[in-house]
């Protein structure tokens, strides 16, 4: 039996960067990954790599752009007044805030420039831009 969408299945990973780095790993998370197959809820490339995998299956991919966090968007880069940043702490750039969307949803921003009136955020995700590598290896799964 391999996996098919729809399946939930576990997997240990670990993501690097084309020149090694890790980035993210299970083992950091002190657990394997959960998700369902096929249903949108990791990156795209990460998604289709385990389908077709067995239990016990290890494999090593490599995720273009398209298939993992998209194209940097200068679009994304936004310059906001600071009074609309938290009064309580000092901005500072490098610094990460979490930011409101008009659905409820919350998604990270990173501070890049802090100037007398205005903060530059950048809204892409930390790894857009960048080709990732993963080795994954399959721990269970569960068909529908």
């Amino acid at each position: 039996m391999t996996v098919k969408k729809g399946d939930k299945i576990k997997v240990d990973y670990t993501g690097t960067l084309e020149d090694g780095t890790v980035f993210d790993s299970s083992k950091t998370h002190g657990q394997p990954l959960e998700f369902e197959a096929g249903a949108g809820q990791v990156i795209p490339g990460f998604d289709n790599a385990v389908i077709g995998m067995a239990k016990g299956d290890e494999k090593e991919v490599t995720l273009e752009v398209e298939d993992a966090y998209g194209e940097y968007n200068d679009k994304l880069v936004k310059d906001i007044p600071k009074e609309q940043l938290p009064q309580d702490q000092e901005v500072k750039p490098e610094m990460m805030l979490m930011v409101g969307l008009p659905n409820g949803q919350q998604i990270p921003a990173k501070i890049t420039e802090v100037g007398d009136k205005t903060v530059k955020i950048d809204l892409n995700h930390p790894l857009a831009g960048q080709v990732l590598k993963f080795k994954i290896k399959m721990i269970e799964f569960a068909s529908k």
